[in-house]
């Protein structure tokens, strides 16, 4: 065979190839479109309010005056880059982003984890859906309403806290005045509004569990706690790893909400994150291109940090986001 009529066969080969995926893909659709249809409006959320706001980044390499628009506005290179480096604040507020970032990790990760263990050996369905919702309903609240929640029941002259310290001896404590405590309230306050909620997913792979495996594991004569250890554990294992590694990849990023609901002046060395700061200079300043600056290199470093735990979750166990 030539090469000539050797080429035309491929082409032919590609064309009936590209043919029967085109309709095992159509057959797909059809067969599914009522999920495809449900995936519609999340992909146009992201599309509208993620991808498209991307093209704002070129103001983190502009002199960007509001009056002249972006386009208008002259180019800066790098010097909004340099200036982030340089400013009295960066070193400070990176390092509470990841200080509070971090012990939210060490403190917050395992807490759905083992709510959702727990609750998975709840025998009785009326204590465990109370259980259940009152684990929820944090989530639903707003910053404000549970930052408000945190200082009446840490008022030092009002709160239930102070007031059971009183009464064994104590002298009343201002845990929100307390650069110390008030790191402690933070990461407490954010277990409180998260863990619940996060029960949700480890219980969704709970239930996925083979029962088979617990029933082998019975005639081995397990224990429930033996039972956790060498089925549960190891049957969410997957989900625990995507999660680690999606926790990871926010690091340097730390909402608003919290940090403003709960901070206050006298504990600003260690409440003033990259978020608040981004607040302050780009929306009260009107410093939108160093902002931004601000914004592309965090959320650099994010990717950078979830490449790498992804990375090495698939080195170490096989478990990864791809």
């Amino acid at each position: 065979m030539s090469g000539g009529e050797r080429a035309m066969k491929e082409q032919a080969v590609n064309r009936i190839s590209a043919s029967g995926a085109a309709k095992i893909a159509l057959k797909e659709w059809k067969k599914n479109y009522a999920l495809y249809l449900l995936l519609l409006p999340a992909i146009a959320f992201f599309i509208i309010f993620a991808y498209i706001p991307m093209g704002g980044l070129i103001i983190a390499f502009k002199d960007y005056n509001i009056f002249t628009g972006i386009w208008a506005s002259d180019w800066a290179g790098l010097a909004n880059f340099k200036e982030m480096f340089s400013i009295p604040e960066f070193f400070r507020i990176t390092r509470n982003t990841l200080l509070l970032n971090i012990l939210g990790l060490l403190v917050g990760f395992p807490a759905p984890i083992i709510l959702a263990l727990m609750l998975n050996e709840i025998r009785s369905k009326y204590f465990k859906k109370i259980s259940q919702s009152l684990l929820y309903l944090p989530h639903f609240m707003s910053w404000i309403v549970l930052g408000g929640i945190v200082y009446a029941v840490l008022s030092p002259k009002y709160g239930i806290v102070n007031e059971i310290m009183r009464w064994i001896g104590m002298n009343e404590f201002y845990f929100m005045a307390d650069k110390t405590s008030w790191v402690i309230v933070y990461t407490l306050s954010a277990v409180w509004q998260s863990a619940g909620w996060g029960t949700i997913i480890y219980l969704a792979a709970i239930t996925a569990i083979d029962p088979s495996l617990y029933e082998a594991a019975s005639i081995d004569g397990a224990g429930r706690l033996r039972k956790i250890i060498s089925v549960t554990i190891p049957s969410i294992m997957p989900t625990i790893i995507i999660l680690f590694i999606l926790a990871v990849g926010n690091m340097v990023s730390i909402g608003i909400e919290q940090p403003l609901a709960l901070a206050n002046a006298v504990v600003g060395d260690v409440s003033d994150v990259i978020s608040t700061y981004v607040y302050r200079v780009g929306i009260k300043q009107g410093d939108f291109a160093l902002t931004t600056a601000v914004g592309m290199v965090q959320s650099v470093i994010n990717l950078f940090l979830i490449l790498t735990a992804n990375h090495f979750a698939k080195k170490a166990g096989g478990e990864s986001l791809w």
